[in-house]
């Protein structure tokens, strides 16, 4: 399903970005532009805008009198939420949510034990709606609507932290969060342990215990980790 708002570009990118990060293009395989606007029956100017997004994710670049090239997967850029959303949509889906989740597991606790010391009121408020929204929403097979209230808390977590640098991993975590929901890498329902301890943690939070709130928040992550283990192995 193309992304609304992107026009033909995005069709394109819809197909092609998939393609490359399953592999079915290789590292070093080129592609002609022409060829390419030709196969989508798109304009070449059309097509020179989905080589450009593209290009800015690091999963191709182009040349003149080459062509464009896929790049290998090193140099992606793998924080990039369309292409973390990519390559969970294909064959790399296990071990994508896994390397996503350890790096959850390394910035999550530490974030929140320093948004236990950081955090305003208004964002111990906001962390405490979310974490009832999760209770709310956590029986009766209500996913999609836990996991509005799910990717909000993590947001959170890593604003309130007061380090822009977690801050900005908001969007990789919200991937991660959705596709273990829209890949059907989640129990039915949510863990009532897990829930339970969101709340903590944003009790922990709004309490200023620091290590308290990176304790549980560890929990959590370990927990995600072990729910991997045999949902997708």
């Amino acid at each position: 399903m193309s992304t609304p708002g992107r026009g033909l570009h995005g069709r394109v990118l819809d197909t092609l970005g998939p393609a490359i990060t399953a592999g079915e293009y290789p590292p070093g395989s080129v592609l002609r532009t022409d060829e390419l606007a030709q196969h989508f029956q798109v304009s070449r100017s059309v097509m020179r805008e989905a080589v450009r997004v593209l290009e800015s994710m690091h999963l191709v670049e182009s040349r003149r009198r080459v062509g464009v090239t896929v790049r290998p997967k090193a140099a992606w850029n793998v924080y990039d939420p369309q292409v973390i959303r990519w390559r969970l949509a294909g064959a790399d889906r296990p071990h994508q949510l896994r390397s996503l989740t350890v790096l959850r597991s390394a910035i999550e606790p530490v974030a929140a034990g320093l948004a236990a010391r950081h955090a305003t009121a208004a964002q111990c408020a906001e962390l405490t709606e979310c974490a009832l929204g999760m209770v709310a929403h956590s029986r009766g097979h209500e996913l999609e609507k836990y996991l509005v209230h799910d990717v909000a808390f993590h947001r959170v977590i890593l604003a309130a932290s007061g380090n822009e640098m977690f801050a900005r991993l908001g969007d990789v975590v919200a991937e991660v969060l959705t596709g273990r929901t829209h890949h059907e890498v989640m129990f039915e329902d949510p863990d009532p342990a897990a829930v339970t301890l969101h709340v903590q943690v944003a009790e922990a939070v709004r309490e200023g215990d620091a290590p308290r709130a990176e304790q549980l928040t560890r929990e959590i992550t370990m927990g995600a980790l072990q729910e991997l283990d045999v949902l997708a192995p």
